[in-house]
Formats: C-alpha cells, structure tokens, sequence
C-alpha cells in the first residue's frame, strides 16, 4: 500500500576502478584502495568498486565468436556497461600508460563500445612527473572512445619523494594525499560546489543525453 508521502531515492552513481599496474603491492592499486575507503558515507550515492583486468586475455579477434567474447571479456565489459564513470589508476611506462590496461581498454571498446558517453578520471603515482605523461596520453586514446574526462587540476603523487607515500604492502599512509582524497568525496572545498566531481559530471551528461547533445564540462574529482 503506497504512503502519502514517498520520498525519491538518491541516485547511485556507480564507478569502476581500474588499476593498470597488476603488481600486489602497486602503489596505484593503493591509490584505488584508499579512493574506495574514503568514498564510504562521504559522498551520498557514490560507489566505488575495483574491478580487475588481470583475468583478460590478450585482445585478439579470433577470441570473437558469432558477437560473443570470452567468458573474462564478457564480465569485465558487463562491469564497464553498468558504470556510470570510471576512476582510472595507472603508472608511466615509456610515456603511456600499461599494456594491461590498453589491453582492457581496446576490450571493452569492442562492439559495441561501452566506455561512451562516460564520465572519467585518472589518478596516477610512480617517479619522475608521477605518471602525468601517461595521463596525457591517456586522455588522448579517452577521444576514440567518447569517455568524458574530468578537467583539472589533475594529480600526479610523486611516489619516491620524502616523505613516504606508501608502506611496504602499497596501502596509501601519506596524511595529506588522503586529506585530498577525503576532501574531495566530501566535497569540503570552499571554493567549488559541493555537488562536484563525478556526482556533477553525471548529471551532465545524463542531461546533454536527454536534450540530444554531446557535453563537454569543466569539473574535477583530484585525488
């Protein structure tokens, strides 16, 4: 029997996170642990979960039959599907990002592609500029796949400068690289809205999706 009163639920806005080092103790992997933690009860509706890449194959078509992928395939791309964003992790190899993430990547870009019309974000650590050329190189391959990155500021963690970042096990410890983390799924910046980030980014392009039009939106999610 209906209430006289029914409340609307909050939207849940579902965000796949992927790591592209496949390293136990990587520290991007940390990065994505400490992100999930910190998203808990923070912003309201947002769910963070760590999908793996490390069961998928190697792309090849051959793998393709009759429109059907792997059984891995199927399930990494199924996760990619139901995202509303994506929280990308990677360190720098060579100025790009890792082959097993180009390899996720060029999956789930199969037909159909289910990275479109998402919105998207990178975080990244490691040595030199802290992985940003990656990310550079990263937002480029984003155009092919019409993946709506979060303008900057952008965030790079030098991971090799004192003081530590990371412990032996990869876990996050460095108290202001978690302070930005906490910040920003709290939304307590006094100088942005507190509706930002990826909760902003959704909402639209979910618009811009109704009104028939791509969208191209100047908001951040640091971490």
């Amino acid at each position: 029997m209906a209430t006289a009163t029914t409340l609307a639920a909050k939207p849940v806005i579902k965000v796949a996170a992927l790591c592209g080092s496949l390293r136990k103790g990587s520290y991007n992997l940390g990065l994505l642990r400490s992100a999930i933690e910190l998203s808990k009860g923070s912003v309201e509706g947002l769910q963070i979960e760590h999908v793996d890449i490390s069961p998928l194959p190697f792309l090849n078509t051959d793998l393709e039959v009759q429109g059907t992928y792997p059984p891995a395939v199927e399930a990494f791309r199924a996760k990619i599907q139901e995202a509303d964003g994506v929280l990308f992790a990677s360190p720098e190899y060579n100025y790009s990002v890792t082959g097993p993430l180009k390899n996720a990547i060029d999956w789930a870009s199969r037909p159909p592609n289910v990275w479109a019309g998402k919105a998207a974000a990178i975080v990244s650590a490691g040595g030199g500029f802290g992985g940003g050329r990656a990310q550079y190189h990263l937002r480029q391959i984003g155009v092919a796949l019409n993946l709506h990155f979060i303008n900057g500021p952008e965030f790079f963690l030098k991971a090799f400068q004192p003081p530590a970042k990371f412990d032996g096990d990869g876990n996050l410890i460095d108290e202001a690289a978690k302070q930005k983390l906490k910040e920003n799924n709290d939304g307590d910046h006094e100088d942005v809205e507190l509706d930002h980030g990826f909760a902003r980014l959704f909402k639209a392009t979910k618009a811009a999706e109704e009104k028939g039009y791509g969208v191209l939106v100047n908001s951040f999610y640091e971490l």
